[in-house]
């Protein structure tokens, strides 16, 4: 009998960021049914101190919204791929912050993109693997101290930006899952946090890969979604109102299909997606104002296409 995968809807909380308060954001979400809320990074996010993340997850749970994931929003955690001294040392107090900012708030899953070789350096891509398991070996042993139970790389859609490719995407998963196991009573969990709107296009704007085939090749690792659209060359994302989806490939409908059609082989029971959007441009009141209609009219789309509930 198919295992029971249950589907929940979320937001990473990039669009209010310097715009509006996660209250204003959390209040929406309680007014159109969406439970879960994924701390997208920011600047301060590494120097505030857990009083702030104390009272942010106060804030939410009055609201009825829970702070299930920390993700990293700006490349934050790329050190591994960089040449120049003091980069990984960086990416390391980086992660363990973030680490540390999931358990203040609750979360289940903490991560971010592995990182992106420079485009002049693309050596550094297969030179910078090796030091990244490491430091991932690291950040589980940590993440399971601070009592977090899993942390999520977001596989991409540039080769410079590991992994891209659906058998970079099984190797490093394979590998990450393995030393959990081997280590299991010590680590957190590994698993990737997939954007269904990644596919690979190469330098030509030929499609090598589109976004339904990569999110195949994720999900025995998958452990959370981004929901988002794109255009047909993964060049562009933007959310789901309905001018928005007239442009966009993406149909969320076949993405719930899928995992569910596959739920046997997603290491977990309960599923969040989060609509990722980043908001209009900052600083511009003419365009600021979108930004509710935008979230209202994706969270009313999701509801009914993702999780129905």
């Amino acid at each position: 009998m198919p295992k029971s995968l249950v589907l929940h809807l979320g937001v990473k909380t990039d669009p209010v960021e310097y715009r509006y308060s996660y209250e204003w954001l959390f209040r929406l979400m309680a007014e159109e049914g969406v439970r879960h809320a994924q701390l997208g990074s920011f600047f301060e996010m590494t120097l505030l101190p857990d009083e702030f993340f104390v009272q942010l997850r106060r804030q939410a749970e009055q609201h009825g919204v829970r702070i299930s994931g920390v993700f990293g929003a700006h490349r934050d955690l790329g050190g591994c791929f960089r040449p120049e001294p003091g980069w990984e040392g960086v990416t390391r107090r980086t992660f363990r912050r973030f680490i540390e900012v999931g358990a203040l708030l609750g979360a289940d899953t903490v991560g971010g993109n592995a990182g992106a070789a420079l485009r002049d350096q693309m050596h550094m891509k297969q030179a910078g693997m090796p030091l990244y398991l490491r430091h991932m070996h690291e950040m589980m042993a940590y993440a399971h101290e601070r009592g977090v139970a899993c942390l999520v790389t977001e596989p991409m859609s540039c080769l410079a930006e590991p992994p891209t490719l659906p058998d970079e995407v099984r190797e490093l998963g394979d590998k990450l899952v393995a030393h959990h196991r081997a280590h299991s009573e010590r680590t957190a969990a590994f698993g990737y946090c997939v954007d269904v709107a990644h596919g690979y296009a190469d330098r030509d704007g030929t499609v090598v890969w589109d976004h339904t085939q990569l999110l195949r090749a994720a999900l025995p690792y998958t452990r959370a979604l981004h929901l988002k659209n794109t255009d047909r060359l993964f060049d562009c994302t933007f959310g789901f109102a309905p001018e928005e989806r007239e442009r966009g490939i993406v149909s969320v409908e076949s993405v719930r299909d899928l995992v569910l059609a596959n739920a046997d082989a997603i290491p977990t029971d309960a599923l969040v997606g989060y609509l990722e959007i980043g908001g209009p441009k900052l600083g511009r009141d003419y365009s600021d104002h979108k930004l509710e209609r935008l979230l209202r009219e994706s969270f009313r789309y999701l509801r009914g296409a993702w999780s129905r509930e």
